[in-house]
């Protein structure tokens, strides 16, 4: 990932950016409304955030993955005074972040410029409520990120009762879906997932969010949300994933 091409390019509106790593859209940043989530899959992940504790309570945040810092923007503004830290090895793309799409002051953002793997062993245990997995390379999720060791050091720093939101994309027969999801299912009790009904159809690749913890996730919040959703979605809730999503083999690597 780190070798990519950045590109920050005027987006749509006044004060709005797209970013790109290797000719691929990663990131839209609104600098103007940080609560403004243009693309589908980050309002859903939005929608996580936002069901994971009462409307403006603080949260402890570790995103694997920053991009254009969407996401912690979102949780800035929407949570003032949350404390989030950002694994993100691509240090050419923070720089241009910070310089051409700059934090608020007093944002409670860090980012650290680790990988995922190598950055989550230096954060403490139960530190963070939510722990976010949006992280690619070449338009994959690497694996590393996916596999049993990584999903123990999740684990270990997740709070009692936090939440553990991973942006997998994929499509039908979802081979690498079914891998993750049966990796998680080793250590967390309660797991959805959400998706756009075409891509749970197998029309098209999509954006699979998948949300794990061990006290429970939010699914009847969310499969509120998803029915007045702008961009409708579906939840499939524990059951559903084990019919849907079941079958697949744990990575160890």
């Amino acid at each position: 990932m780190t070798d990519e091409e950045v590109e920050i390019v005027p987006a749509d509106a006044a004060g709005s950016f797209l970013v790109r790593l290797g000719g691929r859209d990663q990131s839209h940043v609104d600098l103007a409304d940080p609560t403004h989530l243009a693309f589908d899959y980050v309002r859903r992940m939005g929608d996580v955030v936002d069901a994971a504790a009462p409307p403006g309570q603080r949260l402890r945040v570790l995103h694997v993955g920053g991009a254009g810092l969407t996401l912690p923007r979102y949780v800035a503004a929407t949570r003032p005074g949350s404390a989030q830290v950002v694994l993100e090895p691509h240090t050419a793309l923070t720089e241009q972040v910070r310089e051409r799409l700059p934090l608020p002051r007093r944002s409670g953002i860090r980012v650290r410029p680790a990988d995922g793997a190598a950055g989550i062993v230096e954060v403490r245990d139960g530190w963070a409520d939510v722990v976010v997995l949006d992280a690619y390379a070449g338009g994959l999720v690497p694996g590393a990120l996916l596999a049993r060791d990584h999903v123990a050091q999740v684990d270990r720093v997740l709070a009692p009762g936090g939440l553990y939101l991973l942006n997998l994309s994929d499509r039908a027969p979802f081979a690498a879906a079914r891998r993750a999801v049966a990796t998680l299912r080793e250590r967390f009790a309660h797991v959805l997932v959400s998706a756009e009904p075409a891509t749970l159809r197998g029309r098209r690749a999509g954006n699979l969010l998948v949300v794990v913890g061990h006290r429970g996730v939010p699914d009847a919040e969310l499969a509120a949300r998803a029915a007045t959703s702008p961009a409708p979605y579906r939840v499939l809730d524990r059951a559903a994933v084990s019919d849907g999503l079941g079958g697949g083999t744990p990575l160890d690597t």
